[in-house]
């Protein structure tokens, strides 16, 4: 896969069926919003399946209203050896003005998977600008600060791959 892609923006209508109690577009579309650009993004870098491990730190800063134009850009910052990580920031505009404003952020974690859900490597990628680097330490960070997190207090209680 030669022309590998490490963003993505998805575009399009905030519409009626997104909509909360309140009015404004569901948290939980949101989410899957950002799920799907990450998604797509992780494919677009590794040419294979790619399945959502982590999410890392989501932050809704002002709601989405119904009929806003939406934009959900994806962009690696990070590759282990079978992970990506995917910086994902929406943004939403009134169609009156055209004026975008960041509405959430966070990064999400892909691992690459083969035809039996195994994971598989992925191309490495090597941050060359300053705000890249930036962003690869960070992911590096918040990939530090959650293992030492599950070290600390496990998996909310309960036996690796059992509920209680």
């Amino acid at each position: 896969m030669p022309n590998r892609q490490r963003t993505i923006t998805l575009k399009f209508l905030a519409e009626p069926s997104d909509v909360n109690l309140y009015g404004n577009v569901h948290g939980g579309s949101v989410m899957k919003w950002i799920d799907q650009a990450g998604y797509a993004c992780s494919v677009g870098w590794c040419g294979k399946f790619c399945v959502t491990v982590f999410v890392s730190g989501i932050r809704f800063y002002r709601p989405i209203h119904i009929g806003h134009l939406v934009e959900v850009t994806g962009r690696l910052i990070y590759t282990g050896r079978t992970s990506m990580h995917i910086a994902v920031e929406v943004k939403a505009a009134d169609p009156r003005n055209g004026q975008y404003t960041r509405t959430t952020q966070c990064i999400v974690v892909f691992v690459a998977i083969d035809a039996d859900g195994k994971p598989v490597e992925v191309p490495a990628w090597e941050p060359r600008t300053d705000e890249e680097k930036s962003m690869r330490d960070y992911a590096i960070r918040l990939m530090e600060l959650r293992k030492g997190i599950e070290a600390q207090v496990g998996p909310l209680g309960a036996s690796e791959g059992k509920a209680n």
